[in-house]
C-alpha cells in the first residue's frame, strides 16, 4: 500500500476511488435526498462514480431526487473529477502556501497525461485560470438567460446557471432539469455557450497552453495540438452533417423544427457525444444510423489531458495514419510533416484494443442479463466507458449488477486510460535478447 502511494501511476486510481467512496457516503445520507430518506447504496455509488468520472449517467432524476445538499455534493464531485484529484489537491496546497515538490509534480503530470516535469506550476495556473474564467462567464450568461427569458427568480437562475456551467466545462453532462436541456431546443443563447464550453474543455489543457504561448503561430504548435485541433474540427463537421442528414425528416427529433433550430440542434448533438452528456433531442427517438454515428463520436472522444473521455482524438488519428501508411506502402506513419515513433503507435493500438474489448465484454454481459435491445445497451456501455453520459433512456431500467458494470466502465474510462497510457509511455525493462523473426500470414 505504501509503495502504491509512492508510485503516481498507482496513486491516481486510488485517489479517484477514495473520492468515489467519500461521495458515496455523503450521497447515502438522508440529508442528500429530497425526501430526507437514506439513499440506496447502488444509487449513491453509481451517482458518485458518474460524477467523479465526469460522465453524467444517472439512475434517478438529479433535479428532483436529490436535495440541495445532494446536488452540491454532486457538483463538487464532478468539479474535482474534471480538474483531476491531484491537480485539485496541488492547487489547494499551493494556495495554502505548501511547497510543490517533485512527487506532486510527477503525480500531477501523470494525471494530465504529460511526462515532462518542466512548466508544471505554470500549467496548473493555466488550468485554474481557464477553469474559473470559463465557468464564471458561462454561469453569468445562463443565469441571466434563465432569469430574463424563462421566468426564474434570481436565486433559482443563479443556481441552475452555476450548476450547468460547471457541468458543461467539466464535460459532466449532469443537469438539474429532468429532460436535460430539451426544454431549450430553440434557445441558442443557452445551447451555443454550453456547446462552446464543452468544445474548449474537450481540447485539453496542452492545446490551451500552446495557444497561450504561441498564439496564432500555427507552425510553432506541437504535433499533439495540431492533431487535436484538426481532429476536433473534422469530427464536429462530419458529426453535424451526418446528424442533419439522418434526422432532418425524423418527426420525433429534427423533423418538426424550423431550419434554424434544426441546424442548431444538429450542431449541438455533434458536440455532445464528444463526452459532454447534455441532450436537446430525445436520443431514444434517433434513427439506428444516427446511433451508429454517436457510437463512433463517443468512442473517439476528445483531446488528451483535459476533461474529455474516449480513446482520445490523437489515438484515433495515430491509428488512422498507420492504416493509411500501410495502404499506401509508406515506411513511416505520421502527420503534419512529422513521423510517429513505434512506441506511440503501439500505445495507440493497445489503448484502442483494450477499450474495444472492455466495451464488448460489458455489452455482452448486460445483454445477457436483460432483454433490452442490443443497440441501446451498446450505446450505454460506450457512453459509460467514454464518460459521455448520453443515454437512450435505459439506465434506470438496468438491474444492480449491470449498474455496477457501468460504474466500473466509467471509472476505467476516466482513470484507466490515463494510467495505462502513462505506464506504457514510461515503459518497462526490455528483454536482453530477441527471438528470430518470422512473419505469419495477415489478412
Amino acid at each position: 500500500m505504501i509503495h502504491a502511494l509512492r508510485d503516481p501511476v498507482r496513486l491516481i486510481p486510488l485517489l479517484f476511488l477514495a473520492a468515489i467512496a467519500l461521495g458515496t457516503i455523503l450521497l447515502m445520507l438522508p440529508i442528500a435526498s429530497a425526501e430526507s430518506e437514506p439513499v440506496p447504496f447502488v444509487t449513491a455509488l453509481f451517482t458518485s462514480t458518474s460524477a467523479v468520472a465526469v460522465t453524467g449517467l444517472v439512475v434517478v432524476d438529479t433535479g428532483t431526487y436529490w436535495s440541495g445538499f445532494g446536488q452540491v455534493v454532486i457538483m463538487a464531485l464532478f468539479q474535482i473529477g474534471g480538474l483531476g484529484i491531484m491537480t485539485a489537491a496541488t492547487l489547494l496546497g499551493l494556495m495554502a502556501g505548501r511547497g510543490f515538490g517533485l512527487r506532486d509534480r510527477m503525480a500531477t503530470q501523470v494525471e494530465r497525461s504529460r511526462l515532462n516535469l518542466t512548466g508544471t506550476a505554470s500549467l496548473l495556473k493555466l488550468i485554474l485560470r481557464i477553469t474559473i474564467t470559463v465557468e464564471l462567464i458561462l454561469a453569468v450568461i445562463l443565469a441571466l438567460r434563465f432569469a430574463t427569458n424563462w421566468g426564474m427568480n434570481a436565486g433559482e437562475a443563479a443556481w441552475h446557471g452555476l450548476f450547468h456551467a460547471i457541468s458543461a466545462f467539466n464535460n459532466a453532462g449532469f443537469s438539474t432539469f429532468s429532460d436535460s436541456v430539451m426544454g431549450f431546443q430553440d434557445d441558442g443563447v443557452i445551447l451555443v455557450p454550453i456547446a462552446l464550453a464543452v468544445i474548449v474543455s474537450a481540447l485539453g489543457f496542452p492545446v490551451m497552453e500552446d495557444w497561450r504561448v504561441h498564439g496564432r503561430h500555427w507552425r510553432q504548435w506541437t504535433l499533439h495540438s495540431k492533431m487535436t485541433l484538426a481532429g476536433t474540427l473534422m469530427l464536429l463537421l462530419l458529426g453535424w452533417l451526418a446528424i442533419m442528414l439522418m434526422e432532418w425528416s425524423n418527426p420525433d427529433t429534427l423533423g418538426p423544427m424550423a431550419t434554424g433550430a434544426k441546424l442548431l440542434n444538429a450542431g449541438f448533438h455533434s458536440v455532445m457525444p464528444r463526452t459532454a452528456g447534455f441532450n436537446s433531442l430525445d436520443l431514444g427517438a434517433f434513427r439506428e444510423e444516427t446511433l451508429v454515428v454517436n457510437y463512433v463520436l463517443m468512442f473517439i472522444g476528445g483531446g488528451s489531458a483535459g476533461t474529455a473521455g474516449g480513446i482520445k482524438i490523437t489515438t484515433f488519428l495515430v491509428l488512422l495514419a498507420i492504416v493509411l501508411a500501410e495502404v499506401l506502402r509508406r515506411r513511416d506513419a505520421g502527420m503534419f510533416g512529422r513521423r510517429f515513433g513505434h512506441a506511440v503507435e503501439r500505445q495507440a493500438l493497445t489503448v484502442a484494443s483494450l477499450a474495444l474489448l472492455m466495451v464488448l465484454c460489458a455489452t455482452m454481459f448486460i445483454t445477457s442479463i436483460t432483454r433490452l435491445p442490443l443497440q441501446d445497451v451498446l450505446f450505454e456501455t460506450i457512453s459509460a466507458f467514454a464518460t459521455v453520459g448520453l443515454s437512450t433512456g435505459i439506465t434506470a431500467q438496468l438491474p444492480p449488477s449491470a449498474l455496477i458494470v457501468l460504474a466500473m466502465l466509467m471509472f476505467i474510462g476516466r482513470v484507466g486510460t490515463i494510467t495505462a497510457a502513462t505506464a506504457l509511455a514510461l515503459g518497462g525493462s526490455d528483454r536482453p535478447y530477441r527471438y528470430p523473426e518470422e512473419n505469419p500470414i495477415v489478412g
